[in-house]
């Protein structure tokens, strides 16, 4: 599974911003997508994920803000983010889980940076 990622930018505080995460490979098989987001000197921290069936999971720092969205049949994840604040600025970075019987698989896109300031 190849994860390409894309929507990033500057934005000013209360702006809005979408990513989109292409998957490409055998993106089929994904079981949860979602996005991650970096910070210098932290580790990534989850922002939101969706399931194949549709089911989520948002940060709370993003709940009611930020809305997570998946077309299957183009194997693309959207994340909308809305009433941007500074707090939100950070590399945000594609990732996608899939499990097997025995095995769990991880991948993971390039990020892209997401800068909220006037």
């Amino acid at each position: 599974v190849q994860l390409q990622a894309s929507g990033g930018g500057l934005v000013q505080p209360g702006g809005s911003l979408r990513l989109v995460c292409a998957a490409s490979g055998t993106s089929n098989s994904i079981d949860i997508i979602g996005w991650y987001r970096q910070l210098p000197g932290e580790s990534r921290k989850l922002v939101a994920s969706i399931s194949s069936a549709g089911r989520t999971n948002c940060a709370d720092s993003a709940n009611s803000r930020f809305t997570i969205s998946r077309d299957n049949g183009e194997n693309t994840v959207y994340l909308q983010m809305n009433t941007l604040n500074p707090e939100d600025t950070g590399i945000y970075y594609c990732h996608a889980l899939h499990w097997t019987l025995k095995s769990k698989f991880e991948y993971w896109g390039q990020g892209t940076l997401v800068t909220v300031s006037s």
